[in-house]
């Protein structure tokens, strides 16, 4: 076994008296797909955001690539300004809401930061840049502004700035959450793609099918822990009821869902 990208021990997050995260441990290695489920407020997402520590932990410890982080205010390892900089510009993220700058073009978008954090010349940026947009079907939309994409254009063109950076591990919070479901797929498509080049990834999602495809591991929070973890098998054949509770009611909403939208198209029709 190799030495795990990144190390995770007992990380532990507090809003006021809400403790959202009670201890949560992980070891991921190069080139792992790691999907993480959970209901509404599971702190599957703080968890997420506490590795590029958008959401700084209160206690904890943290290991990427060099980088070791004590997350106890008075340690010596508290993370600097610098090592934050330096730790972010190595874990893209990918958010539900696409944070595409809206009076930047496609192109602007996706070259701002390795020309202004790597130092990237603005030829070679844009080389680059127009590479990614390619690959994903958007290169004829690069001097576009965001307003003019669908949905699920933006959430590519978001991913292609992250990957713009030479990323050495991906986070996706919920990425296709905001789409509508005619959009999903393409999202999708593209993240499965990276998986099978051996980009690491840990993705909160409520994909259920897409995790058990993709990933190589899955984790299921409830309440602040990780209750439940394996191979995607366990969403076929889950050991605890919680998990057995939450994917039948996934599995129920999505049947839901599908039922309103025909009925929703019979009576326009």
């Amino acid at each position: 076994m190799s030495d795990p990208l990144l190390k995770l021990l007992e990380i532990r997050k507090r809003f006021g008296d809400n403790e959202v995260l009670k201890g949560v441990s992980l070891d991921v290695t190069a080139g792992e797909v790691v999907s993480i489920i959970g209901a509404s407020g599971s702190g599957k997402s703080t968890f997420l955001r506490s590795i590029n520590a958008l959401e700084m932990p209160q206690s904890g410890f943290m290991q990427f690539e060099g980088l070791s982080f004590d997350f106890r205010l008075d340690s010596r390892l508290f993370p600097t300004p610098a090592q934050l900089q330096s730790l972010r510009a190595r874990v893209g993220m990918v958010f539900q809401s696409y944070n595409l700058w809206p009076h930047m073009t496609v192109l602007e978008n996706v070259t701002h930061a390795p020309t202004k954090l790597l130092k990237l010349a603005r030829a070679q940026a844009v080389q680059e840049a127009e590479a990614l947009l390619s690959r994903i079907g958007l290169y004829e939309k690069r001097h576009s502004y965001p307003a003019r994409l669908s949905g699920g254009q933006q959430q590519r063109v978001a991913i292609a700035r992250a990957l713009a950076m030479k990323p050495r591990l991906m986070l996706f919070d919920e990425v296709t959450s905001a789409l509508d479901p005619e959009l999903v797929h393409e999202v999708l498509v593209l993240m499965a793609s990276l998986a099978s080049e051996g980009m690491t990834m840990l993705l909160v999602t409520h994909e259920i099918a897409f995790a058990r495809d993709v990933s190589s591991r899955v984790l299921f929070f409830d309440k602040g822990v990780i209750a439940e973890q394996g191979s995607p098998d366990i969403l076929r054949q889950p050991e605890s009821e919680r998990l057995q509770q939450f994917l039948h009611r996934i599995l129920h909403d999505k049947v839901g869902h599908a039922i309103s939208n025909d009925s929703g198209q019979g009576v326009q029709a």
